[in-house]
């Protein structure tokens, strides 16, 4: 178990370091911020109520290094952190991150990288915009992500979105779907229908608010969601 920890520790420090060389040498973008929003749900799949996301991200030529955790009121909401490393070229872009799920409850530590106890996922991303559409690919490829006969899932989520404006709204249709068994489904299945609407909320004449709502379905869990969030 060290010697996995020692390797994915190194692994993101030698990423967080590169990016930061090339920060200095190059000039640095820093951002953070956070939502919150009345329920997470992610990917089709319902991860908890009410939850604070924050998050922070530094990037320079095309790299970033970003920092995103939620955390929701009630103990069996799903707490979250987790570090990306991403690369972006013209439409092209491909990311390495690792997610690290856990509630109050159970007890999970994070220094805890054992293939069949870890609470951390290890997922490589990439993606294409086209502009008038984007495409994207994740797939699992350590951690905790696993069958039920204990046999590695590769679990792997595969979406396209279209954003369009209509009415003075800024909106995102996307389409989800997972290729094989896995953490999304038990087969081939559509789990992600989504449309997304932002509209800044005026506060004062000099003060307006990010804010989204959006709706999910996902056929596979035949279930259906309605969020609103506010951007911080």
């Amino acid at each position: 178990m060290k010697r996995i920890f020692l390797k994915k520790t190194a692994m993101f420090a030698v990423a967080f370091f590169a990016t930061c060389t090339l920060a200095k040498a190059q000039g640095v973008e820093v951002s953070a911020g956070g939502d919150i929003v009345s329920s997470y749900i992610w990917r089709g799949q319902y991860l908890g109520g009410v939850s604070v996301q924050p998050g922070a991200s530094l990037s320079t030529g095309g790299f970033s290094f970003t920092a995103w955790g939620s955390v929701g009121f009630d103990n069996l909401d799903t707490k979250e952190f987790d570090f990306t490393v991403s690369y972006g070229i013209g439409g092209f872009s491909a990311a390495i991150t690792d997610y690290w799920f856990t509630n109050i409850g159970d007890g999970a530590n994070y220094f805890d990288y054992e293939a069949l106890s870890t609470a951390h996922i290890f997922e490589a991303t990439v993606g294409y915009d086209f502009g008038p559409a984007a495409i994207v690919c994740n797939t699992n490829f350590s951690g905790s992500d696993y069958n039920a006969d204990d046999k590695r899932a590769y679990s792997t989520y595969i979406e396209a979105s279209v954003p369009f404006k209509l009415g003075g709204l800024d909106l995102k249709a996307e389409f989800g779907l997972t290729p094989w068994e896995g953490c999304y489904s038990d087969k081939l299945n559509v789990v992600n229908i989504g449309l997304t609407a932002g509209k800044e909320i005026r506060v004062t004449e000099s003060f307006a608010v990010p804010s989204f709502t959006k709706i999910t379905f996902n056929p596979y869990e035949k279930k259906c969601y309605f969020v609103f969030g506010v951007s911080l």
